[in-house]
């Protein structure tokens, strides 16, 4: 078997791998580059090379910067202000900053902190305004280089095959396109989504777990008797007694000691069951004071996927204890030990003085509440951080160099001063992105050195020898969106770049119109609310069904790629 033929296998049990186990995706990358490396298709040197590519390093300083300006108060402050408009207006008001935060921040941070606002304003139905929010981050995250990773991962396989780097405008006039094409899309698509506000039990499906003291005076009396039929904030749904459940319970069962009482209602209202006496929360068995409750939801790539509270040691992995759980459309049931966690659930959490530094708290969570005060910027170290941020980016612009050279004095004065701590960076480091990128970079590698890229380059000469240029573009534009609506957006990037870069090099033009379609195709992902972090947040936030994603992200995505195709070989000409 030759080289060539050993790549192409490596490549499609990549792909297996991707499809099958997603949040995987960093192992799958690190294993196929280490098979390439020990096949000899990457050299040691080249292995080198590709450790200390530029265009890593910035992505890497970027997203360092970006854990302290998302802790700035700037997103915040300016979200309190959206809704004093009228209705109309703060719609339009809360799209447009969302718009452009995300070109650069991190449309993930710009989302969840608009969550939040955006369910308690009073004018404007959240249900009609959380997937326009995604969707419009998305699309303001194709800006500029730093908008998103994928614009980021891109650029370093264009360093690494001996391009020239982006400059920081380059995406902006296709990027300012596509936003426009998506703004029509979601004002069109605002009539068809529900009209659904929050209600007061928007927390009836919080699970909430008690036990019953040996000594309590709830021991042998029905629970009519103990009024706990009752209550005004929680509802008794399930007994869990010598690992047997009684479900449903009813007014004339008996409570016993060390019954578990699963109940269901508003988590906010802890309190009111806290206070039942003979009964104990299970984080005040941990020790947790409920005072200072922290929401979270789980990540898809999260160690929680598929296993349960009691396997997990979540309290020394996280030094917090689950006070509740929720999962969106669906009655849990059981010991909330027992519950084999999904991502996309909501945890309540009372957490201990250790959580906030927690390394891998980042990787598993989306925290949905304030931590604490203390994590917010302010004073002079926010004008540092932002003002620091706004000179660096015109420094590269102005003066022609690239980025990552003030990106390196940046994150160093934020260090040296503590307005950015160790630990912060310890908690956020995005290990997954860094081991697929690096991961692709190598497999970019082994395509050229195998001669695969060369083998694609002729073979797309000899297939589309007298087909309109624009048809190839579609073509490499479609692959990317559906391995990225498959995948992950991240991992599309990675794996159709080289592709892309063969076919252009066969047919003789320039690379620049079939890279810039990978790029703004593997953004491209409005359909699945599984595609993308912010179609995950919003799903849940907003309560949404699968049918929603699908009635506006089948016309967000036309417009999105009918923007981009048209503007592409007009600004990027073959």
């Amino acid at each position: 078997m030759d080289a060539s033929t050993q790549l192409v296998l490596i490549i499609s049990l990549l792909l297996l791998g991707l499809l099958i186990q997603q949040r995987r995706a960093s192992a799958f990358f690190a294993v196929a580059a280490l098979a390439c490396y020990a096949l000899d298709m990457v050299d040691t040197n080249e292995l080198l090379s590709v450790l200390t590519n530029q265009g890593v390093v910035t992505l890497v300083l970027l997203l360092v910067a970006s854990f302290a300006l998302e802790r700035t108060q700037l997103v915040y402050s300016m979200s309190r202000k959206l809704f004093s408009k009228k209705p109309k207006h703060a719609r339009a008001s809360t799209l447009t900053m969302a718009g452009l935060l995300s070109s650069v921040l991190s449309n993930t941070a710009v989302v969840a902190a608009l969550i939040t606002p955006i369910k308690r304003n009073g004018k404007v139905a959240p249900s009609k305004l959380l997937i326009p929010l995604s969707y419009i981050s998305i699309a303001g995250g194709t800006l500029t280089l730093v908008g998103t990773s994928t614009n980021l991962i891109i650029n370093a396989q264009m360093v690494e095959s001996g391009m020239a780097s982006l400059g920081f405008f380059d995406f902006t006039l296709v990027g300012l396109g596509a936003l426009a094409a998506v703004a029509f899309a979601v004002s069109v698509c605002h009539y068809i989504l529900p009209t659904r506000w929050p209600k007061d039990n928007d927390e009836e499906h919080y699970f909430v777990e008690a036990m019953v003291s040996d000594d309590s005076p709830l021991v042998n009396k029905s629970v009519e008797e103990n009024g706990l039929r009752t209550l005004e904030n929680f509802f008794l749904a399930e007994i869990v007694r010598d690992g047997r459940l009684i479900s449903p319970v009813r007014p004339f069962h008996h409570i016993r000691a060390g019954d578990k009482l699963l109940f269901s209602g508003q988590v906010s209202k802890l309190d009111s069951l806290a206070i039942i006496e003979g009964i104990e929360i299970f984080a005040h068995r941990e020790g947790y004071p409920t005072d200072n409750l922290v929401e979270v939801l789980i990540k898809p790539g999260s160690v929680l996927v598929g296993k349960n509270l009691q396997n997990m040691r979540f309290r020394s992995r996280f030094d917090a204890a689950v006070v509740a759980i929720r999962r969106q459309g669906e009655t849990l049931s059981g010991k909330l030990g027992d519950i084999k966690l999904r991502a996309g659930d909501f945890l309540t959490l009372a957490t201990g003085p250790d959580f906030n530094t927690r390394p891998n708290l980042a990787r598993n969570f989306f925290v949905l509440s304030d931590l604490t005060t203390d994590r917010v910027i302010t004073g002079w170290r926010q004008i540092l951080t932002l003002g620091g941020f706004i000179g660096a980016l015109s420094t590269s612009i102005i003066m022609g160099i690239p980025l990552l050279k003030p990106l390196i004095f940046y994150v160093a004065a934020m260090l040296i001063t503590k307005t950015l701590l160790t630990n912060d960076i310890k908690q956020r480091f995005p290990y997954e992105l860094v081991g697929i990128v690096l991961g692709a970079l190598i497999i970019a590698l082994a395509f050229l050195n195998t001669g695969l890229s060369a083998s694609i380059a002729s073979a797309a000469q000899t297939a589309l020898a007298g087909q309109a240029l624009w048809i190839t573009l579609i073509g490499v534009y479609l692959l990317t969106l559906i391995t990225t609506e498959l995948i992950t957006n991240n991992a599309a990037a990675a794996m159709v770049f080289p592709i892309a870069l063969g076919i252009a090099e066969g047919l003789g033009v320039s690379p620049m119109p079939f890279i810039m379609a990978t790029a703004f195709a593997a953004s491209g992902s409005f359909i699945s609310p599984f595609g993308y972090q912010t179609n995950l947040m919003v799903f849940n936030a907003g309560q949404y069904k699968l049918k929603h994603f699908l009635m506006c992200g089948v016309p967000t995505s036309i417009c999105y790629g009918v923007a981009v195709l048209c503007l592409i070989p007009v600004v990027f000409p073959f």
